[in-house]
């Protein structure tokens, strides 16, 4: 028990290091002044260096093989814990400490080179940075997959989704591209005969919108107590434990995108501040993988705040906050705006149904990048060609095409396909929550989110990293992860009733 007790206490100052890290990341996005970026780059890899070392210390290894010879003393969550303990030892030590310094540099570089580049749609400035970040991205996969076995492209997806692998994704994502493609054209037919929606007219003051977006968010359980909202160039959820920073973008012209980005990330926010309490410095008592993190926004934002149920409430919300009125501010008009299916240019504005386009191209993109099967030079091309081939688009601008998103730019190899994998998981998820509790829907339509909260709770947030991530959703749902509840999902909101019930 002794090497135990004192490996909790080494990863209780780990955890507290990454909180450290996470309060200057958000301050990267939302706060710092350009200038600052050389020197914030220094701190976050001094930060990271220094987590390594104390991570990889021969001590530890010596701790965690003696903690797990002796591992049948421990409690269940202990033994979680160990084993949690072990994979972030093992990731650790197999990449040099100035491999981890390189790295965070580069990354933290490059992202603000991103925010010139993609304001002025000029790839040209991005690329020599980008480069060097996947080199260094490469270099971190090939390191961390020779000690774990598996390909650089899955050893860095290990730290985002530990356990997932490209075997396990390429068949889930196989049954989604031979499915989508007509289904989008079927329900946008369907569309077509039926009267579009109003666009609410504007303005929108984003002062307004905030004070809404606040609403939501408490009405959702946000603790404000351990959290705040704020403004960033793309919408996150980061910061700290106890201490959670979300972000949206506003737009005076529009009000549909900010409020839904408010709600996804509060879904992300839910799931940090209600991890077990008992446990929240210790690797069990992380999130479960980002897969499931993405479950837990696109379940409150697409799964609960897309239907019409919320959208009963949301109306009445929005005319008393912009002085609405006429039938472009009434929940049918409104739910129509949220679920309208058209291709589009940007990832986080798209629909539920076109979304897995965006990830399916990314995520081709990003393998053959790490394999070195595409250069950086090449992205731009490869990128504008797969959305033609996906979703028939022809890309105007590099702003709207490869330059949109931040995860390459910041060394987040390996994080897209999360998102799609995240939106199969929230409809297993929402659909045996409303099996097991009847009472959610109504209360969306109230604005009441506590019947689903208290679903998710305790067969989600409450267990953090207890179990696998196939093992959770047996738990919850009775079924390891699969295709299924999503595609009936869409199926059901788009090619079923014009309106869903309440």
């Amino acid at each position: 028990m002794q090497a135990y007790t004192t490996l909790a206490a080494t990863f209780a100052r780990l955890g507290a290091l990454d909180d450290a890290g996470g309060i200057l990341g958000w301050d990267t996005q939302t706060q710092m002044p350009d200038g600052a970026a050389d020197t914030r780059g220094e701190q976050m890899a001094t930060l990271k260096l220094l987590s390594h070392e104390i991570l990889t210390d021969p001590r530890t290894l010596e701790r965690l093989d003696a903690a797990e010879a002796d591992a049948k003393s421990l409690g269940e969550w202990e033994r979680a814990n160990l084993r949690e303990m072990r994979r972030a030892y093992v990731h650790a030590a197999a990449v040099p400490g100035d491999l981890v310094a390189a790295a965070s540099k580069a990354a933290t570089r490059c992202e603000m080179v991103w925010r010139e580049a993609r304001a002025e749609s000029d790839f040209a400035k991005l690329r020599p940075h980008l480069t060097e970040v996947l080199r260094l991205q490469r270099l971190v996969g090939e390191a961390k997959g020779a000690v774990l076995g598996l390909s650089p492209y899955d050893a860095l997806l290990d730290g985002y989704d530990p356990g997932m692998r490209r075997a396990r994704i390429d068949p889930l994502f196989a049954e989604l591209r031979a499915v989508l493609p007509d289904l989008v054209v079927e329900v946008r037919e369907r569309q077509a005969t039926e009267a579009p929606p109003l666009p609410l007219p504007g303005p929108f003051p984003v002062a307004t919108q905030r004070e809404l977006g606040l609403t939501l968010m408490r009405a959702a359980g946000f603790d404000f107590s351990r959290g705040r909202l704020d403004v960033s160039l793309h919408p996150f959820c980061g910061g700290a434990t106890d201490d959670v920073r979300i972000t949206t973008r506003y737009d005076e012209a529009a009000v549909t995108g900010a409020l839904m980005g408010v709600l996804h990330e509060t879904g992300h926010a839910l799931y940090e501040q209600g991890r077990p309490a008992a446990w929240r410095h210790q690797p069990v008592g992380l999130a479960r993988g980002m897969s499931l993190h993405e479950s837990q926004s696109l379940l409150i934002e697409m799964q609960a705040c897309r239907g019409l149920d919320f959208c009963e409430y949301l109306a009445p919300a929005l005319r008393a906050s912009f002085g609405g009125h006429g039938p472009a501010w009434t929940a049918e008009n409104l739910h129509r705006l949220y679920t309208r299916v058209e291709p589009g240019f940007i990832r986080v504005d798209a629909d539920e149904v076109t979304y897995p386009a965006h990830v399916l191209l990314r995520y081709r993109l990003e393998t053959a990048m790490i394999a070195g099967d595409l250069a950086v030079a090449d992205l731009p091309g490869a990128f504008d060609a797969g959305m033609k081939e996906l979703l028939g688009l022809t890309v105007p601008s590099d702003r709207l095409g490869c330059l949109q998103d931040i995860h390459w730019p910041g060394g987040s190899f390996g994080y897209f396909p999360t998102y799609t994998l995240g939106a199969l998981a929230a409809a297993q998820l929402f659909a045996a929550a409303n099996e097991a509790v009847p009472e959610i829907r109504p209360g969306l339509a109230r604005g009441d989110f506590s019947p689903l909260l208290g679903w998710l709770r305790t067969n989600v947030h409450a267990r953090a990293s207890l179990m696998e991530t196939d093992d959770l959703l047996v738990a919850a749902t009775g079924r390891p992860l699969g295709t299924a509840d999503f595609l009936a999902h869409l199926r059901r909101r788009y090619l079923g009733e014009a309106q869903e019930p309440v």
